[in-house]
């Protein structure tokens, strides 16, 4: 199987050509061979590029522990990318359909045209509990809401961007919450399809530090879907303004949640770093 690693702010995945090669059978065993930092690749999981028969290319994607998620706002970046240079959709307008739905990209492509950086439309918001989808509260919304989480009391706000988190601003983002309780926070029975974990420090009204715990890969350098909910976290307990610059692990990301349109867009780099093969035994 051939493959090309790609990242966006440091959230790295294995992207593999679904033109060209048919998607391996058992794709969610496959992605925690490859993710593995030692026994494989290496990565935060693995994206399949496939043709879409409503949009110019379709993303599928797997965690590093094998499960599925809709959506990933660093890996649809490097998606469109790969798409772009290698000829797949070459459109500074991309549709990407995604298990969040069909989204809408704005490639930033220089003077070699290769693209550089990538605008995505993140779509609105789904801040109600149910939806989200958390027990926390029957109706309504989860807003600075009291909760305790491995013997810390946390004031949690929750938001769907296609994929579920849980943000909870603090003074700092320590090893100890990050990945002590993140863990913990993921699989809280109250988040019945497990969650994403954002801990974040308010630096100004328009500037944050976000540390991410991610369903089912575990500490990531970055995570566009989390960085999007910070910033309507943000906005809805009166901590940011609606345009902020996102310091991840691995890079910034710049976010507005426009309130004409009540979408949020995030924009952000892609980075190829090498191409490579896998050997897929007689079963995959």
């Amino acid at each position: 199987m051939k493959f090309t690693k790609m990242h966006g702010a440091g959230n790295d995945y294995l992207y593999v050509d679904c033109f060209s090669q048919e998607i391996p059978a058992n794709a969610a065993e496959l992605a925690q061979q490859v993710s593995h930092r030692h026994f494989g690749v290496g990565g935060d999981g693995i994206i399949f590029i496939c043709p879409s028969d409503v949009a110019d290319v379709r993303m599928q994607m797997h965690n590093a522990d094998g499960s599925q998620a809709e959506m990933c706002g660093n890996g649809i970046r490097c998606l469109a990318k790969y798409a772009y240079d290698h000829g797949l959709a070459k459109k500074r307008e991309m549709l990407v359909e995604t298990g969040a739905g069909v989204l809408s990209l704005n490639l930033h492509v220089n003077h070699l045209d290769l693209v550089e950086e990538v605008t995505v439309d993140m779509g609105r918001p789904i801040l109600e509990a149910s939806e989200v989808p958390t027990t926390l509260l029957e109706t309504g919304s989860v807003v600075n809401h009291p909760v305790e989480f491995g013997g810390h009391q946390f004031e949690a706000t929750c938001v769907s961007m296609g994929n579920p988190h849980c943000i909870i601003f603090v003074p700092k983002a320590t090893d100890e919450l990050v990945l002590g309780v993140g863990p913990i926070i993921e699989s809280d029975p109250r988040f019945p399809n497990r969650i994403n974990v954002e801990f974040v420090e308010v630096i100004s009204g328009s500037e944050v530090r976000q540390r991410t715990w991610e369903r089912g890969s575990g500490e990531t350098w970055a995570c566009g879907t989390g960085a999007s909910a910070v910033c309507v976290a943000g906005v809805l307990t009166g901590r940011t303004e609606r345009k902020i610059r996102n310091h991840l692990l691995g890079g910034d990301l710049l976010l507005h949640w426009e309130e004409s349109s009540d979408h949020v867009m995030m924009t952000g780099g892609a980075v190829e770093v090498f191409q490579g093969e896998w050997p897929l035994s007689s079963n995959q």
